[in-house]
């Protein structure tokens, strides 16, 4: 039979060359418009033009691959090992703190040459050259973390099997050994009625402070166990927990597998890695640091970093003890505060004997302009560079208080949750940069909807602990606000500073240089987020040094998602399978690798 129309239509055919007809039409039009399409169609169809333009502006983020036109579902592939790839012999660390190495805290060999430690220069990071590039053996007994609220309890001994602390705070209530668990009751040496207790009588004293509303952002210093920012999560506040690597073995590591934020840090001679005027509070519980030492250095460092207005805590003997050696401590601390004009804004003592003080850093410089004594704490000269602080010496002077380009002070952020997406205080006046804040925004909250959390096959369920590599504004942290995670957000040292502007919307970060290891212990996050952090990276240092430091930091079972180019992507996929990790690449942009369990073994010479 001759195949003419009317026979089609008479045999049925006619619906299948309709269809048929439709989608070669669609095709075509696909390939028409691909080559004048958003970029960023490729992320999500609902990404505005305006976020593209943003995106494309950033030194650090080269223009994204053209959509191929592959369908969401059929758009993440597995990544095969190459069997033509270079080997490489990787081997296991070794030494006494082999399973708990970190390289820039653990280099032996420089703190045992430092001509001094009085102010705890061994506490400092001293990283070695070359970086190491063993790999950190599991604990015996390791196993996948406790989830999320349960870990906050709770968490596995094996996983982080000190029990110095259990001996050492038996007493306070910190910490204790339970069968296979490490339990945290929620003890401190200042929290006699618990930390829960605790919290509410800060606000108490101090109704302004009003938790997770008007107070969002916190550092912790010396923060044991992490019980009082664990606590204060539940009423929206959070808290960045810090305390050295030192005797109180492991404190850090606790919070950590907590699920709790924290890092290593020291109040010894360097600036912390920190933005000026980052907390709306400061915190300090029996922490051990001498306010008063040198001048008073230690304690116009939290200056530095307290936002106008903001309060510290201080809760310690010197406040309600009234032997010589105390309120020697306690005049010291009057003069150098009053020198530096906080006000003391509340002082008392609870049931239980505990006493606090808080002060409250001025709003205002009209103080410094009036005070008698300048030698005390001199004002810093305005050349000091804002928010320089990556391996800088401790400064002997007083913050100037930040205005914007027309002279105007900052004011204080919106109220809790609205300054998550509000004009941060410290966002450049310039024209133009507060529609790419509002661009950038969007993006993120479009991009971790469609993509990172549909996408990607991760499952967020076990996620709790992310680092985002290179966060630029807190986009993708405040995308995932929503969940029950936490982000720690860091600024490379060699990109533009936004830092501040994190802080200024609840949320926390830190600066670093990703040539060197991080401060923190090994297996202590979840999943690494990096988007388009390599590209300049790798022009500063070798990126199988950088792959070995995600691997230390990263716990078994987690996730590593890097957005970016395929050059970059081609250059750590092989790396990363010789480390055994599954590998997939989700529209030629997006590696997603996941840890395993694999270590090399004695004589394995081949991964």
């Amino acid at each position: 039979m001759a195949i003419t129309v009317p026979n089609l239509i008479k045999e049925r055919k006619f619906p299948f060359i309709l269809t048929l007809s439709v989608l070669l039409l669609c095709f075509a039009f696909l390939i028409f418009t691909n080559t004048k399409s958003n970029p960023y169609l490729l992320f999500s169809t609902s990404t505005s033009t305006a976020t593209s333009a943003l995106q494309s502006s950033l030194p650090s983020a080269p223009p994204p691959r053209q959509n191929d036109g592959v369908a969401a579902a059929t758009a993440v592939a597995v990544i095969n090992a190459d069997p033509n790839s270079p080997r490489i012999d990787w081997k296991l660390c070794k030494g006494t703190v082999a399973v708990d190495f970190i390289p820039c805290l653990d280099n032996f060999k420089a703190i045992k040459a430092l001509k001094a430690r009085r102010h705890m220069e061994h506490r400092e990071r001293h990283c070695p050259d070359p970086n190491p590039r063993c790999l950190v053996p599991l604990p015996t007994g390791y196993r996948i973390p406790l989830p999320w609220p349960k870990s906050r309890d709770m968490v596995w001994y094996n996983n982080v099997p000190h029990p110095k602390l259990v001996e050492y705070k038996k007493d306070q209530n910190w910490v204790r050994k339970s069968g296979d668990y490490l339990v945290f009751p929620g003890g401190g040496t200042q929290f006699k009625d618990g930390v829960i207790s605790y919290v509410e009588f800060i606000e108490r004293t101090l109704p302004t402070v009003e938790w997770g509303r008007h107070i969002r952002v916190i550092l912790d210093v010396g923060c044991g166990v992490a019980s009082f920012g664990g606590y204060l999560l539940d009423k929206n506040v959070i808290t960045m927990s810090f305390a050295p690597k030192d005797e109180h073995e492991a404190q850090i590591q606790f919070a950590l597998e907590r699920g709790i934020p924290a890092t290593l840090s020291v109040i010894g001679t360097q600036k912390l890695t920190f933005p000026d005027n980052a907390y709306d509070l400061i915190h300090c519980a029996r922490c051990r640091v001498h306010w008063d030492a040198d001048g008073g250095k230690p304690l116009l460092e939290l200056n530095r970093i307290l936002r106008p207005g903001g309060f510290f805590v201080w809760s310690a003997t010197p406040v309600y003890r009234d032997d010589e050696r105390d309120q020697n401590i306690w005049k010291a601390m009057v003069a150098l505060t009053k020198s530096m004009c906080w006000k003391v804004v509340a002082r008392t003592v609870d049931s239980s004997g505990i006493g606090l003080v808080i002060y409250q850093k001025p709003v205002s410089p009209s103080c410094y302009e009036k005070r008698k004594n300048n030698n005390y704490a001199p004002l810093c000269d305005q050349k000091d560079g804002k928010n320089s602080s990556w391996y800088v010496p401790l400064s002997h002077c007083l913050s100037l208080l930040p205005v914007d380009s027309k002279g105007n002070l900052f004011s204080w952020p919106m109220p809790w949750p609205k300054r998550l997406s509000s004009k941060p205080p410290s966002l450049s006046t310039e024209s133009g940069a507060e529609e790419m804040f509002y661009e950038d925004t969007k993006h993120w909250s479009d991009l971790v909807s469609d993509v990172y959390l549909n996408g990607l096959a991760i499952n967020w369920s076990s996620v709790r602990n992310v680092m985002d590599m290179n966060a630029h504004y807190g986009g993708f942290a405040a995308a995932l606000i929503d969940l029950p995670v936490w982000v720690m957000n860091v600024i490379p040292i060699d990109v533009p500073d936004t830092l501040s502007i994190i802080f200024d919307r609840g949320l926390i970060g830190i600066y670093h240089d990703w040539c060197e290891s991080l401060n923190t212990y090994p297996r202590t996050y979840d999943l690494l987020h990096s988007s388009f952090l390599f590209r300049n990276l790798t022009q500063r240092c070798d990126v199988l040094d950088v792959i070995v430091e995600m691997d230390r930091i990263l716990r078994p079972g987690g996730y590593i998602v890097v957005q970016d180019s395929m050059e970059i992507i081609n250059k750590l996929s092989p790396i990363l399978h010789s480390l055994h990790w599954s590998l997939t690449l989700y529209k030629d942009q997006f590696l997603i690798g996941k840890k395993g369990f694999w270590r090399p073994t004695i004589g394995e010479t081949k991964s």
